[in-house]
């Protein structure tokens, strides 16, 4: 079964089932975590703001220059991280560990 494993900002952590063609961002608004993606998944707020794995990293896409120009936007930008609405959720990535950002 395919899932991603998201810790929340309290330290949760949960496991959830993800399909391909998904973003990260669209599959943990579905299991009503917090996350708030004002703007749809249009690469237009950061407020998907997450942090990927370190290991999990060199399996992503690159960034491009809209996410790059959006995290240059936001506090507590780290080297792992990234926006949920720009990682396509593929087969590749089942089990990628991530963790919210604060808000």
């Amino acid at each position: 079964m395919s899932n991603i494993i998201v810790k929340d900002r309290n330290g949760n952590i949960e496991k959830i089932s993800a399909n391909s063609g998904m973003t990260l961002m669209e599959i943990i608004r579905d299991a009503g975590m917090d996350i708030e993606a004002a703007c749809g998944g249009c690469c237009a707020c950061a407020t998907c703001h997450i942090y990927v794995d370190s290991k999990w990293l060199p399996n992503l896409k690159e960034k491009e220059e809209d996410e790059e120009s959006m995290l240059d936007q936001v506090f507590d930008v780290k080297e792992n991280s990234r926006l949920g609405c720009q990682i396509e959720f593929t087969e590749e990535i089942s089990g990628i560990e991530v963790e919210l950002a604060s808000e």
